[in-house]
């Protein structure tokens, strides 16, 4: 089964820890110096917020696949209606090793479909880098789908 993915930009790491904490009555799974992710089972969704991002606000959202068949299903639907998209096996990003593909929305928002392989001990592939250059966590710069 999928799981939903929101990933949001924040200025105060710790306040938002505390807000969501007490929103989704959960503590974080993971939580880094500039990063925390919650994997709640109720509602099904990894929730992300970092310190990296351009601006805050809503930085991506996606699918999180458990199988490399699911993953391949959707870039499939996403192929198969003629929306562009990019495939990053293999990429570290958000302290993860993962397969993804990436699209954009009609508004522009990033889409990432992801299959995590395990976790690194880095942000990113290259540590250090700012990731406000895409348009959102390891996104590679797309264009709008339509």
């Amino acid at each position: 089964m999928a799981r939903f993915h929101v990933h949001v930009t924040v200025q105060d790491l710790q306040t938002n820890i505390d807000f969501y904490s007490t929103v989704f009555g959960a503590a974080p799974a993971v939580v880094k110096d500039d990063y925390a992710k919650w994997m709640l089972d109720d509602p099904k969704v990894n929730f992300a917020i970092s310190t990296r991002g351009r601006e805050p606000g809503l930085d991506h959202v996606g699918i999180q696949t458990e199988s490399d068949s699911e993953l391949a299903a959707i870039e499939g639907r996403l192929a198969a209606a003629g929306i562009a998209g990019e495939a990053q096996p293999g990429t570290a990003c958000c302290y993860a090793r993962s397969d993804k593909y990436w699209t954009v929305d009609p508004q522009g928002i990033p889409w990432e479909a992801f299959h995590t392989l395990g976790s690194v001990p880095t942000f990113n592939e290259q540590e250090g880098t700012d990731s406000s250059e895409g348009n959102a966590c390891c996104a590679p710069k797309l264009n709008s789908c339509c």
